[in-house]
């Protein structure tokens, strides 16, 4: 990626907002720091810019917020169209679900490490890039026995809808993430997962074979065969194709 990266760090305690200020503009791949002490400001920064023409890439904000908290601020964000990509930075580790629902790229706590901060940059700036140049390894947390695991998105053979869930299927097992297929849908579609079914999405890198059995059309997936609807089977059979043309293995 070659232009530099515009953010807007947001926290209402003002030696944090500051050394995180600090931080991001030692990083080299960093053009632009705004700041802002509160979640109305800062939405109120976010609107200026974009109403100006100006670029904004990414949000580096805090939770516990009094008035409109970093959560909140996420959400009224994701209904931009050209919403900037989000880092949560906060002392409190029983947010990560909520934030990755929110399709936040990165989730820090306090104290900010410099080496967990340039890495939040790194996928800021993967997630800012054409798809094509997109290299980002997203990850998805789900919760495991009062403990949080983060699934990385190419350890995801396939995810399938289970009412207001989503089971991602890995070589380890599977697990619950509470999200809608759609949602995770437009989250990965970059990165070659595919729609083969309504309540089935699959990675085209772990895709080993296609085939005709007993008139349907089945998919093998890691080690599992999967169907694709009669309705998805041209557009996946063109998308296999072409993505594997590509590079995706």
């Amino acid at each position: 990626m070659d232009r530099m990266l515009r953010v807007l760090a947001v926290d209402d305690e003002v030696p944090a907002l500051e050394e995180l200020a600090y931080l991001l503009r030692q990083d080299p791949r960093v053009e632009q720091v705004l700041t802002a002490t509160d979640g109305v400001t800062a939405l109120q920064d976010v609107v200026q810019q974009i109403g100006a023409g100006e670029r904004l890439d990414g949000v580096f904000l805090d939770i516990r917020m009094p008035g409109l908290d970093g959560l909140d601020l996420a959400r009224l964000l994701g209904g931009f169209p050209s919403r900037p990509r989000l880092v949560f930075v906060t002392a409190h580790d029983d947010c990560a679900v909520q934030a990755f629902e929110l399709e936040a790229v990165d989730y820090l706590l306090k104290p900010v490490r410099p080496d967990r901060l340039a890495e939040a940059v790194r996928r800021v700036e993967a997630a800012s890039a054409p798809a094509d140049e997109s290299g980002t390894d997203d990850v998805i947390p789900v919760e495991l026995g009062g403990r949080t695991r983060f699934v990385p998105q190419q350890a995801v053979w396939y995810a399938e809808a289970a009412g207001d869930y989503v089971r991602l299927h890995t070589v380890d097992g599977s697990y619950l993430v509470r999200m809608s297929l759609a949602a995770l849908e437009r989250r990965w579609a970059a990165a070659g997962f595919i729609r083969v079914h309504r309540s089935t999405l699959v990675s085209a890198r772990h895709v080993s074979e296609l085939r005709f059995e007993g008139g349907k059309v089945m998919l093998t997936v890691g080690t599992e065969t999967l169907p694709v609807s009669r309705r998805h089977t041209r557009q996946v059979r063109e998308q296999l194709v072409r993505q594997h043309r590509g590079g995706l293995s």
